[in-house]
């Protein structure tokens, strides 16, 4: 008959019929489950993921989060810039008061005595700018009396971002310029700083820090003046100036990682000098880095101005 069954058949479903309702409710399980976790983790949300990642692990590396260790001490020099007049203690507290970005650090830095090594950190990176550019603009150096700002200007260095865009002081910045004799460097410390300065730049223009013509350039300078005069070696001056210049312009020097990072190097593989020169740092270096990145810059950096 038509719907006979064969025994040998029936006893086939027999044996396998007890696997078979439970590998269906594995299976349909599995691709219930595997449809919730394809939904919930997209390819392009992985990819994206990824990509944040290893963005902010460059940024890490460039500008730490937890801020770099400097080699020099502030001590008093913000209350010796405020008593000089370089500085006008009430302006610059308004200034960031406005901003509301004042704080205990901030006034211990401008009034008080900090005998700690100073942290340049992703939030305090403009605030030392600023007092770093009071410093340059002010110290007595031949630098800023015999080089280049004089040099290329008969003598008349009152128009520069550095020297106009100084707003900060008591009267006009230029009676602070080269005035005030805040710490002495020996002859041996002078010339570091001399030579070091010719080899610093940065990436809003194409000089070096021996013309301080921005509030960048003078800030540098300050910097190396401080630096030196606390005895700081030349290696300790070199990795400092990299790390205030990368927190300083943080996006480029991350376009300057990535791009190192495309030739199978890291951004420590790179010694910091190289890395300040003009190749890297100058405004046209940079341009000529930028446009071979696989990651270009956004508009990080500060700008001439308080």
């Amino acid at each position: 008959m038509e719907n006979e069954t064969n025994p040998m058949e029936n006893e086939i479903i027999k044996k396998e019929s007890p696997f078979l309702i439970p590998l269906a409710l594995i299976f349909a399980a599995a691709m219930i489950s595997g449809a919730w976790v394809y939904s919930s983790r997209n390819p392009k949300d992985i990819i994206q993921k990824t990509e944040e990642d290893r963005a902010e692990e460059l940024a890490n590396a460039v500008v730490p989060v937890e801020g770099v260790v400097l080699p020099t001490v502030w001590g008093n020099l913000g209350s010796k810039l405020v008593e000089a007049g370089a500085i006008d203690g009430e302006r610059f507290r308004a200034l960031y008061g406005g901003r509301g970005q004042w704080s205990d650090e901030l006034e211990q830095m401008l009034s008080g005595q900090t005998n700690n090594n100073i942290v340049i950190t992703r939030e305090n990176a403009e605030y030392l700018l600023n007092m770093f550019w009071a410093l340059g603009l002010a110290n007595k150096n031949e630098i800023l009396e015999t080089g280049e700002m004089m040099t290329r200007t008969n003598g008349d260095v009152s128009g520069f971002a550095s020297t106009a865009g100084w707003t900060m002081a008591v009267g006009d910045a230029m009676s602070h310029y080269s005035m005030h004799q805040l710490f002495d460097l020996t002859p041996e410390q002078q010339q570091m700083v001399d030579i070091m300065s010719r080899g610093i730049f940065r990436p809003c223009c194409g000089n070096s820090t021996h013309l301080p013509d921005c509030n960048h350039g003078m800030a540098m300078l300050g910097f190396l003046e401080l630096m030196a005069s606390q005895g700081a070696t030349e290696e300790e001056m070199w990795n400092a100036a990299l790390a205030v210049n990368s927190y300083w312009f943080p996006d480029m020097y991350q376009t300057v990682a990535s791009y190192i990072e495309a030739q199978g190097l890291a951004w420590t593989d790179v010694s910091a000098r190289e890395l300040l020169s003009a190749t890297y740092s100058s405004g046209s270096g940079f341009a000529n880095i930028k446009s071979k990145s696989v990651q270009p810059a956004k508009s990080g950096g500060g700008g001439c101005s308080v």
